[in-house]
């Protein structure tokens, strides 16, 4: 399985992702709050709004299957439902081995 935190190479995330709407594979799930294009650690904090009552999850750049930078959207490969079931966004446990080993065990899977 490929590193879950890596871009990948259709789809390579940087700052000027911000306010992108971020598609699951079955519809809109909410906007890009926030991007890190660290080495091996890449991600998007994604603002669910209303649909998961305000909920952000953290999701890895390897989540992520195409970016249109026309139409400023981001395509995932999860659907809403998985994206719903991910845990919790925790901005203070980013440097934490533990939450970082529980976002990679639920998001391996996943970007396949």
């Amino acid at each position: 399985m490929s590193n879950v935190w890596n871009n990948r190479e259709e789809a390579a995330i940087g700052h000027d992702l911000l306010g992108f709407d971020a598609e699951a594979t079955d519809g809109h799930i909410g906007k890009i709050d926030e991007t890190s294009i660290d080495a091996g650690s890449s991600h998007i904090v994604v603002d669910t709004g209303h649909w998961i009552f305000g909920k952000k999850r953290l999701i890895p750049a390897g989540a992520i299957s195409r970016i249109d930078r026309t139409e400023e959207k981001v395509f995932l490969t999860m659907t809403k439902s998985q994206i719903r079931d991910a845990p919790d966004f925790d901005p203070g446990f980013l440097d934490d081995a533990t939450y970082k080993d529980r976002l990679t065990n639920f998001y391996g899977p996943h970007t396949i």
